[in-house]
Protein backbone atom coordinates (compact mmCIF):
# COMPACT_ATOMS: atom_id res chain seq x y z
CA UNK A 1 0.00 0.00 0.00
CA UNK A 2 1.26 3.43 -0.92
CA UNK A 3 1.62 6.32 1.21
CA UNK A 4 -1.36 8.17 -0.40
CA UNK A 5 -3.38 4.65 -0.33
CA UNK A 6 -3.03 4.55 3.41
CA UNK A 7 -3.80 8.28 4.28
CA UNK A 8 -6.40 7.76 2.24
CA UNK A 9 -7.75 4.78 4.04
CA UNK A 10 -6.83 6.14 7.39
CA UNK A 11 -9.17 9.60 6.64
CA UNK A 12 -11.78 7.83 4.65
CA UNK A 13 -12.09 4.15 5.21
CA UNK A 14 -11.87 4.30 9.33
CA UNK A 15 -12.88 8.01 10.28
CA UNK A 16 -13.58 7.40 13.62
CA UNK A 17 -10.04 6.32 14.40
CA UNK A 18 -8.36 8.80 12.15
CA UNK A 19 -10.45 12.02 13.63
CA UNK A 20 -11.00 10.77 16.92
CA UNK A 21 -7.11 8.68 17.86
CA UNK A 22 -6.57 5.16 18.62
CA UNK A 23 -8.50 4.03 21.50
CA UNK A 24 -10.85 7.01 22.15
CA UNK A 25 -14.82 7.06 22.26
CA UNK A 26 -16.71 7.50 19.71
CA UNK A 27 -17.82 11.27 19.01
CA UNK A 28 -21.79 11.67 18.88
CA UNK A 29 -23.11 13.00 15.70
CA UNK A 30 -24.45 16.61 15.28
CA UNK A 31 -28.44 16.50 16.22
CA UNK A 32 -29.99 18.65 14.70
CA UNK A 33 -33.50 20.24 15.56
CA UNK A 34 -36.31 20.86 13.74
CA UNK A 35 -37.58 23.85 15.70
CA UNK A 36 -34.02 24.95 14.55
CA UNK A 37 -34.59 24.64 11.34
CA UNK A 38 -36.98 26.76 9.01
CA UNK A 39 -40.78 26.60 10.35
CA UNK A 40 -42.53 24.76 7.67
CA UNK A 41 -40.46 21.46 8.54
CA UNK A 42 -42.94 21.23 11.49
CA UNK A 43 -45.83 22.01 9.09
CA UNK A 44 -48.26 18.40 8.49
CA UNK A 45 -49.02 20.07 5.18
CA UNK A 46 -45.44 19.29 4.24
CA UNK A 47 -45.88 15.78 5.16
CA UNK A 48 -49.36 14.81 3.54
CA UNK A 49 -47.36 13.51 -0.03
CA UNK A 50 -44.41 11.86 1.67
CA UNK A 51 -48.06 9.95 3.81
CA UNK A 52 -49.47 8.64 0.79
CA UNK A 53 -46.56 7.87 -0.78
CA UNK A 54 -45.56 5.04 2.34
CA UNK A 55 -48.84 4.17 2.52
CA UNK A 56 -48.85 2.83 -1.37
CA UNK A 57 -45.27 1.33 -0.97
CA UNK A 58 -47.14 -0.51 2.09
CA UNK A 59 -49.81 -1.60 0.21
CA UNK A 60 -48.89 -2.14 -3.24
CA UNK A 61 -51.95 -4.50 -3.66
CA UNK A 62 -54.41 -1.99 -2.78
CA UNK A 63 -56.54 -0.14 -5.62
CA UNK A 64 -55.58 3.12 -5.22
CA UNK A 65 -57.85 6.50 -5.49
CA UNK A 66 -55.01 8.12 -4.48
CA UNK A 67 -52.71 9.64 -7.29
CA UNK A 68 -53.48 12.58 -9.28
CA UNK A 69 -50.88 11.05 -12.13
CA UNK A 70 -51.96 10.89 -15.82
CA UNK A 71 -52.92 7.61 -17.42
CA UNK A 72 -49.75 5.40 -18.45
CA UNK A 73 -51.31 3.11 -21.15
CA UNK A 74 -50.08 5.20 -23.74
CA UNK A 75 -46.96 5.31 -22.33
CA UNK A 76 -44.13 4.59 -25.43
CA UNK A 77 -39.93 4.91 -24.64
CA UNK A 78 -39.72 4.79 -28.17
CA UNK A 79 -41.60 8.33 -28.87
CA UNK A 80 -38.87 10.17 -26.71
CA UNK A 81 -36.65 9.47 -29.07
CA UNK A 82 -38.63 11.04 -32.21
CA UNK A 83 -39.39 13.95 -30.20
CA UNK A 84 -35.81 14.57 -29.06
CA UNK A 85 -34.94 13.86 -33.16
CA UNK A 86 -38.04 16.13 -34.42
CA UNK A 87 -36.57 19.29 -32.09
CA UNK A 88 -33.38 18.16 -33.34
CA UNK A 89 -34.65 19.14 -36.32
CA UNK A 90 -36.56 22.29 -35.26
CA UNK A 91 -33.39 23.09 -34.22
CA UNK A 92 -31.52 23.08 -37.46
CA UNK A 93 -34.61 24.20 -40.00
CA UNK A 94 -36.32 26.35 -38.47
CA UNK A 95 -33.50 28.48 -36.07
CA UNK A 96 -31.22 27.47 -38.52
CA UNK A 97 -28.43 25.90 -36.29
CA UNK A 98 -25.43 24.82 -37.34
CA UNK A 99 -24.36 21.15 -35.62
CA UNK A 100 -22.17 22.74 -32.85
CA UNK A 101 -24.90 25.00 -32.15
CA UNK A 102 -27.22 21.94 -31.89
CA UNK A 103 -24.82 20.35 -29.71
CA UNK A 104 -24.55 23.33 -27.40
CA UNK A 105 -28.24 23.61 -27.30
CA UNK A 106 -28.99 19.86 -25.90
CA UNK A 107 -25.99 19.30 -24.00
CA UNK A 108 -24.76 22.70 -22.47
CA UNK A 109 -25.98 24.99 -19.69
CA UNK A 110 -29.08 26.88 -21.20
CA UNK A 111 -30.70 29.50 -21.19
CA UNK A 112 -32.34 30.52 -17.88
CA UNK A 113 -35.40 31.15 -19.27
CA UNK A 114 -35.81 27.83 -21.26
CA UNK A 115 -35.13 26.94 -25.13
CA UNK A 116 -39.08 26.12 -25.48
CA UNK A 117 -40.36 29.32 -25.32
CA UNK A 118 -41.29 30.35 -28.54
CA UNK A 119 -43.24 26.71 -28.81
CA UNK A 120 -45.17 27.00 -25.95
CA UNK A 121 -46.26 30.60 -26.90
CA UNK A 122 -47.09 29.05 -29.95
CA UNK A 123 -48.91 26.59 -28.64
CA UNK A 124 -51.00 28.84 -25.97
CA UNK A 125 -52.31 31.03 -28.91
CA UNK A 126 -53.31 27.53 -30.86
CA UNK A 127 -55.29 25.87 -27.98
CA UNK A 128 -55.83 28.86 -25.84
CA UNK A 129 -56.54 31.89 -27.60
CA UNK A 130 -53.55 33.58 -25.84
CA UNK A 131 -51.41 35.57 -27.25
CA UNK A 132 -47.90 35.64 -25.21
CA UNK A 133 -44.67 37.15 -26.18
CA UNK A 134 -42.24 34.41 -25.83
CA UNK A 135 -39.91 36.93 -23.31
CA UNK A 136 -42.70 36.81 -21.03
CA UNK A 137 -42.87 32.69 -20.75
CA UNK A 138 -40.10 31.17 -18.32
CA UNK A 139 -39.81 27.64 -18.95
CA UNK A 140 -39.55 25.28 -14.99
CA UNK A 141 -38.47 22.18 -13.47
CA UNK A 142 -42.42 21.21 -13.35
CA UNK A 143 -45.19 23.97 -12.62
CA UNK A 144 -44.03 23.74 -8.57
CA UNK A 145 -41.04 25.73 -9.78
CA UNK A 146 -43.37 28.47 -11.33
CA UNK A 147 -45.24 28.65 -8.07
CA UNK A 148 -42.02 29.28 -6.01
CA UNK A 149 -40.30 31.88 -7.97
CA UNK A 150 -43.78 33.39 -8.41
CA UNK A 151 -44.17 33.70 -4.82
CA UNK A 152 -40.59 34.30 -3.96
CA UNK A 153 -40.51 37.28 -6.18
CA UNK A 154 -43.86 38.55 -4.55
CA UNK A 155 -43.06 38.36 -0.74
CA UNK A 156 -41.21 41.65 -0.76
CA UNK A 157 -41.66 41.67 3.50
CA UNK A 158 -43.68 39.66 6.65
CA UNK A 159 -46.82 42.30 5.09
CA UNK A 160 -47.51 40.56 2.06
CA UNK A 161 -50.11 37.91 1.84
CA UNK A 162 -51.62 34.71 -0.64
CA UNK A 163 -55.52 34.16 -1.10
CA UNK A 164 -56.09 30.56 -2.19
CA UNK A 165 -59.37 29.05 -3.07
CA UNK A 166 -60.01 26.58 -0.79
CA UNK A 167 -59.65 24.04 -0.44
CA UNK A 168 -56.30 24.51 -2.23
CA UNK A 169 -53.96 22.09 -4.04
CA UNK A 170 -50.87 21.37 -1.21
CA UNK A 171 -47.76 22.68 -3.64
CA UNK A 172 -49.53 26.23 -3.48
CA UNK A 173 -49.87 25.96 -0.09
CA UNK A 174 -46.70 24.40 0.56
CA UNK A 175 -44.72 26.72 -1.88
CA UNK A 176 -46.54 29.63 0.30
CA UNK A 177 -45.01 28.35 3.56
CA UNK A 178 -41.42 27.66 2.04
CA UNK A 179 -41.29 31.19 1.22
CA UNK A 180 -42.80 32.40 4.34
CA UNK A 181 -46.02 34.04 3.26
CA UNK A 182 -49.41 33.17 5.02
CA UNK A 183 -52.37 31.55 2.86
CA UNK A 184 -55.68 33.36 3.49
CA UNK A 185 -58.54 30.93 2.54
CA UNK A 186 -61.07 31.83 0.07
CA UNK A 187 -64.35 29.39 -0.09
CA UNK A 188 -65.54 28.20 -3.04
CA UNK A 189 -69.14 28.83 -2.44
CA UNK A 190 -71.30 27.80 -5.06
CA UNK A 191 -69.83 29.22 -8.35
CA UNK A 192 -66.17 27.72 -7.93
CA UNK A 193 -65.12 30.95 -5.49
CA UNK A 194 -67.45 33.02 -3.75
CA UNK A 195 -66.50 36.58 -5.13
CA UNK A 196 -68.26 38.36 -1.78
CA UNK A 197 -65.85 36.67 0.30
CA UNK A 198 -62.56 37.22 -1.80
CA UNK A 199 -63.18 41.04 -1.98
CA UNK A 200 -63.91 40.73 2.11
CA UNK A 201 -60.85 38.91 2.93
CA UNK A 202 -58.67 40.95 0.73
CA UNK A 203 -60.33 44.39 2.07
CA UNK A 204 -60.00 42.87 5.99
CA UNK A 205 -56.20 41.61 5.31
CA UNK A 206 -55.70 45.21 4.52
CA UNK A 207 -57.14 46.95 7.26
CA UNK A 208 -55.21 44.48 9.53
CA UNK A 209 -51.94 45.88 7.90
CA UNK A 210 -51.38 42.82 5.57
CA UNK A 211 -50.41 43.38 1.59
CA UNK A 212 -52.50 41.06 -0.07
CA UNK A 213 -50.85 40.18 -3.17
CA UNK A 214 -52.71 37.29 -5.59
CA UNK A 215 -54.54 35.04 -5.23
CA UNK A 216 -54.60 31.21 -6.44
CA UNK A 217 -57.15 29.13 -8.18
CA UNK A 218 -57.82 26.57 -10.94
CA UNK A 219 -60.55 27.44 -12.53
CA UNK A 220 -60.65 24.13 -14.75
CA UNK A 221 -61.53 20.91 -12.62
CA UNK A 222 -59.61 21.35 -9.66
CA UNK A 223 -57.18 19.65 -7.11
CA UNK A 224 -59.30 18.63 -5.35
CA UNK A 225 -63.05 19.55 -5.60
CA UNK A 226 -62.88 18.95 -9.89
CA UNK A 227 -64.92 22.14 -9.43
CA UNK A 228 -64.91 24.19 -12.68
CA UNK A 229 -65.80 28.08 -12.98
CA UNK A 230 -68.36 29.11 -15.36
CA UNK A 231 -68.00 32.13 -18.05
CA UNK A 232 -69.62 34.85 -16.00
CA UNK A 233 -67.55 33.90 -13.09
CA UNK A 234 -64.74 34.08 -14.69
CA UNK A 235 -65.74 37.61 -16.21
CA UNK A 236 -66.39 38.85 -12.67
CA UNK A 237 -63.62 37.40 -11.20
CA UNK A 238 -60.86 39.53 -13.15
CA UNK A 239 -63.36 42.86 -12.60
CA UNK A 240 -63.12 42.05 -8.45
CA UNK A 241 -59.34 41.31 -9.04
CA UNK A 242 -59.00 44.78 -10.58
CA UNK A 243 -61.16 46.35 -8.06
CA UNK A 244 -58.62 44.97 -5.25
CA UNK A 245 -55.82 45.44 -6.89
CA UNK A 246 -54.75 41.54 -6.87
CA UNK A 247 -52.88 39.30 -9.26
CA UNK A 248 -54.47 36.39 -9.77
CA UNK A 249 -52.59 33.06 -10.37
CA UNK A 250 -54.37 30.79 -12.72
CA UNK A 251 -53.06 27.23 -12.29
CA UNK A 252 -54.31 24.92 -15.65
CA UNK A 253 -52.85 21.58 -15.26
CA UNK A 254 -56.12 19.37 -16.14
CA UNK A 255 -58.56 22.14 -18.12
CA UNK A 256 -57.82 19.98 -21.62
CA UNK A 257 -59.85 17.19 -20.05
CA UNK A 258 -62.96 17.89 -20.40
CA UNK A 259 -65.68 14.96 -20.18
CA UNK A 260 -68.76 17.05 -21.67
CA UNK A 261 -67.15 18.21 -24.29
CA UNK A 262 -67.79 22.20 -23.06
CA UNK A 263 -64.32 24.37 -23.31
CA UNK A 264 -64.21 27.42 -21.77
CA UNK A 265 -61.37 30.58 -21.97
CA UNK A 266 -58.87 30.55 -19.53
CA UNK A 267 -58.60 33.43 -17.34
CA UNK A 268 -55.76 34.38 -19.00
CA UNK A 269 -57.43 34.20 -21.88
CA UNK A 270 -60.25 36.69 -20.77
CA UNK A 271 -57.67 39.12 -18.77
CA UNK A 272 -57.02 42.28 -21.07
CA UNK A 273 -55.40 44.23 -17.21
CA UNK A 274 -52.57 41.79 -17.12
CA UNK A 275 -54.06 40.90 -13.81
CA UNK A 276 -53.29 37.06 -14.43
CA UNK A 277 -50.14 34.91 -13.93
CA UNK A 278 -50.60 31.79 -15.76
CA UNK A 279 -49.23 28.68 -14.38
CA UNK A 280 -48.86 26.06 -17.33
CA UNK A 281 -47.17 21.88 -17.02
CA UNK A 282 -46.72 19.57 -19.42
CA UNK A 283 -47.32 16.55 -17.10
CA UNK A 284 -50.50 16.02 -17.89
CA UNK A 285 -51.13 16.58 -21.24
CA UNK A 286 -46.21 15.86 -22.33
CA UNK A 287 -44.73 13.31 -20.16
CA UNK A 288 -44.53 13.99 -16.43
CA UNK A 289 -41.21 12.08 -16.64
CA UNK A 290 -39.99 15.40 -18.75
CA UNK A 291 -40.88 17.30 -15.30
CA UNK A 292 -41.51 20.69 -17.63
CA UNK A 293 -43.73 23.21 -16.89
CA UNK A 294 -44.11 27.43 -17.03
CA UNK A 295 -45.08 30.32 -15.97
CA UNK A 296 -46.80 33.12 -18.35
CA UNK A 297 -45.70 36.75 -16.59
CA UNK A 298 -46.29 39.19 -18.60
CA UNK A 299 -46.68 42.10 -15.75
CA UNK A 300 -44.74 45.46 -16.35
CA UNK A 301 -42.14 45.61 -13.88
CA UNK A 302 -39.98 49.16 -13.41
CA UNK A 303 -36.61 48.41 -11.74
CA UNK A 304 -35.36 51.42 -9.52
CA UNK A 305 -33.41 53.08 -12.54
CA UNK A 306 -36.98 53.26 -14.18
CA UNK A 307 -36.19 50.45 -17.09
CA UNK A 308 -39.57 48.76 -17.69
CA UNK A 309 -39.27 44.88 -17.98
CA UNK A 310 -41.95 42.00 -17.45
CA UNK A 311 -42.02 40.19 -14.30
CA UNK A 312 -40.59 37.15 -16.47
CA UNK A 313 -37.10 38.74 -16.21
CA UNK A 314 -37.34 39.02 -12.35
CA UNK A 315 -38.72 35.09 -12.07
CA UNK A 316 -35.83 34.47 -14.30
CA UNK A 317 -33.19 36.19 -12.12
CA UNK A 318 -34.74 33.83 -8.92
CA UNK A 319 -34.64 31.00 -11.09
CA UNK A 320 -30.75 31.37 -11.95
CA UNK A 321 -29.79 31.16 -8.17
CA UNK A 322 -32.50 28.08 -7.79
CA UNK A 323 -31.99 25.72 -10.35
CA UNK A 324 -29.81 27.83 -12.90
CA UNK A 325 -31.79 26.13 -15.75
CA UNK A 326 -34.45 23.97 -16.90
CA UNK A 327 -33.33 20.30 -18.62
CA UNK A 328 -32.43 21.05 -21.88
CA UNK A 329 -32.94 17.77 -23.09
CA UNK A 330 -36.23 17.23 -21.19
CA UNK A 331 -37.19 20.60 -23.26
CA UNK A 332 -36.43 18.99 -26.20
CA UNK A 333 -38.64 16.19 -25.44
CA UNK A 334 -41.85 18.13 -24.44
CA UNK A 335 -40.81 20.63 -27.82
CA UNK A 336 -40.43 17.75 -30.39
CA UNK A 337 -43.69 16.63 -29.00
CA UNK A 338 -45.05 19.94 -29.55
CA UNK A 339 -43.74 19.99 -32.77
CA UNK A 340 -44.91 16.87 -34.10
CA UNK A 341 -48.72 17.52 -32.95
CA UNK A 342 -47.92 20.81 -34.72
CA UNK A 343 -48.21 22.84 -31.19
CA UNK A 344 -52.06 21.62 -30.84
CA UNK A 345 -52.25 19.66 -27.35
CA UNK A 346 -55.99 19.42 -27.51
CA UNK A 347 -56.03 16.82 -30.83
CA UNK A 348 -52.71 15.42 -28.96
CA UNK A 349 -54.25 14.13 -25.81
CA UNK A 350 -57.91 12.94 -27.37
CA UNK A 351 -57.18 9.26 -26.21
CA UNK A 352 -56.59 10.51 -22.83
CA UNK A 353 -59.59 12.94 -22.55
CA UNK A 354 -61.21 9.75 -23.83
CA UNK A 355 -59.80 7.34 -21.13
CA UNK A 356 -60.74 10.15 -18.24
CA UNK A 357 -64.05 10.68 -19.28
CA UNK A 358 -64.97 7.14 -19.62
CA UNK A 359 -63.54 6.79 -15.73
CA UNK A 360 -65.33 9.51 -14.64
CA UNK A 361 -68.79 7.74 -16.12
CA UNK A 362 -67.65 4.71 -14.50
CA UNK A 363 -67.00 6.16 -10.85
CA UNK A 364 -70.29 8.19 -11.10
CA UNK A 365 -72.12 4.83 -12.03
CA UNK A 366 -70.25 2.74 -9.35
CA UNK A 367 -71.24 5.15 -6.53
CA UNK A 368 -74.67 5.51 -7.31
CA UNK A 369 -74.91 1.85 -7.61
CA UNK A 370 -73.37 1.22 -4.08
CA UNK A 371 -75.07 3.94 -2.35
CA UNK A 372 -78.30 4.78 -3.81
CA UNK A 373 -80.50 7.46 -2.35
CA UNK A 374 -82.40 6.78 0.98
CA UNK A 375 -80.22 3.99 1.57
CA UNK A 376 -79.04 5.76 4.92
CA UNK A 377 -75.51 5.72 4.28
CA UNK A 378 -75.18 9.54 4.48
CA UNK A 379 -72.41 9.23 0.93
CA UNK A 380 -73.07 11.91 -1.05
CA UNK A 381 -70.50 13.68 -3.71
CA UNK A 382 -70.17 16.06 -6.71
CA UNK A 383 -70.07 15.52 -10.29
CA UNK A 384 -67.38 17.37 -11.66
CA UNK A 385 -67.38 17.84 -15.56
CA UNK A 386 -64.06 16.43 -16.14
CA UNK A 387 -60.85 16.53 -14.83
CA UNK A 388 -59.29 14.11 -12.64
CA UNK A 389 -60.71 14.19 -9.42
CA UNK A 390 -64.35 14.17 -7.64
CA UNK A 391 -65.04 14.31 -3.73
CA UNK A 392 -67.35 12.23 -1.82
CA UNK A 393 -68.37 13.34 1.65
CA UNK A 394 -69.08 10.24 4.10
CA UNK A 395 -70.73 10.51 7.96
CA UNK A 396 -67.76 9.93 9.50
CA UNK A 397 -63.86 10.80 10.26
CA UNK A 398 -62.00 10.51 7.18
CA UNK A 399 -58.31 11.13 8.47
CA UNK A 400 -55.29 8.81 7.88
CA UNK A 401 -56.00 6.82 10.99
CA UNK A 402 -59.02 5.68 8.62
CA UNK A 403 -56.74 5.51 5.49
CA UNK A 404 -54.35 3.44 7.07
CA UNK A 405 -57.42 1.03 7.77
CA UNK A 406 -58.65 1.18 4.58
CA UNK A 407 -55.33 0.34 2.97
CA UNK A 408 -54.53 -2.61 5.64
CA UNK A 409 -58.31 -4.11 5.62
CA UNK A 410 -59.78 -3.31 2.54
CA UNK A 411 -57.11 -3.04 0.29
CA UNK A 412 -58.44 0.47 -1.12
CA UNK A 413 -56.57 3.94 -1.16
CA UNK A 414 -57.87 7.51 -1.54
CA UNK A 415 -57.12 11.27 -0.30
CA UNK A 416 -58.44 12.65 2.98
CA UNK A 417 -59.45 16.28 2.16
CA UNK A 418 -57.76 17.67 5.05
CA UNK A 419 -54.58 17.39 3.63
CA UNK A 420 -56.11 20.07 1.29
CA UNK A 421 -57.75 22.70 4.05
CA UNK A 422 -59.68 22.58 7.45
CA UNK A 423 -62.88 24.54 6.10
CA UNK A 424 -66.60 23.28 5.18
CA UNK A 425 -66.60 19.86 6.50
CA UNK A 426 -63.16 18.66 4.96
CA UNK A 427 -62.71 16.37 7.82
CA UNK A 428 -65.56 13.98 6.47
CA UNK A 429 -64.82 13.82 3.01
CA UNK A 430 -62.11 12.02 0.83
CA UNK A 431 -61.05 12.68 -2.70
CA UNK A 432 -60.75 9.96 -5.34
CA UNK A 433 -58.87 10.02 -8.33
CA UNK A 434 -59.86 8.18 -11.28
CA UNK A 435 -57.07 9.02 -13.99
CA UNK A 436 -54.52 6.19 -13.15
CA UNK A 437 -56.71 3.36 -12.86
CA UNK A 438 -58.93 1.34 -15.09
CA UNK A 439 -62.30 0.18 -15.04
CA UNK A 440 -61.89 -2.69 -13.30
CA UNK A 441 -59.79 -1.56 -10.78
CA UNK A 442 -63.06 1.34 -10.58
CA UNK A 443 -65.20 -1.65 -9.92
CA UNK A 444 -63.18 -3.47 -7.39
CA UNK A 445 -62.12 -0.35 -5.64
CA UNK A 446 -65.47 0.80 -5.36
CA UNK A 447 -66.65 -2.58 -3.65
CA UNK A 448 -64.12 -2.15 -1.10
CA UNK A 449 -64.46 1.24 -0.18
CA UNK A 450 -68.53 0.23 -0.13
CA UNK A 451 -67.48 -2.31 2.84
CA UNK A 452 -65.24 0.58 4.19
CA UNK A 453 -68.18 2.56 4.85
CA UNK A 454 -70.32 -0.28 5.87
CA UNK A 455 -67.64 -1.17 8.57
CA UNK A 456 -67.96 2.40 10.02
CA UNK A 457 -71.40 2.81 9.25
CA UNK A 458 -72.87 -0.46 10.63
CA UNK A 459 -73.68 -3.39 8.39
CA UNK A 460 -76.30 -3.66 5.81
CA UNK A 461 -76.34 0.26 5.99
CA UNK A 462 -74.55 1.15 2.83
CA UNK A 463 -76.99 -0.51 0.95
CA UNK A 464 -74.57 -1.92 -1.84
CA UNK A 465 -76.16 -3.48 -4.55
CA UNK A 466 -75.66 -6.93 -5.45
Amino acid sequence: MTTEQSAFHAAVLEPSAARAGAGAPPVDPVLLATSELHGSLEDGSLDSMNFLNEIALRFPDAVSFAPGRPYEGFFDTGLVHGYLWRFERYLREEKGFDEAQVRRTLLQYGRTKGIVHELIARHLELDEGVSADPESIVVTVGCQEAMFLTLRALRADERDVLLAVSPAYVGITGAARLVDMPVLEVPTGLRGVDLEALARVARTAREQGLRPRACYLVPDFSNPLGTSLDLATRRELLEVAEREDLLLLEDNPYGYFSADGERLPTLKALDTGRRVVYLGSFAKTGLPGARIGYVVADQPVADREGRVGVLADQLSKIKSMLTVNTSPLAQAVIGGKLLAHGCDLRSANERETEVYAGNLRRLLEGLARHFPPGCGSGVTWNVPRGGFFLVVNVPFAADEALLEVSARDHGVLWTPMRFFGRGDGADRQIRLSYSLVTPAQIDVGLERFAALVARRVGEGVACAAP
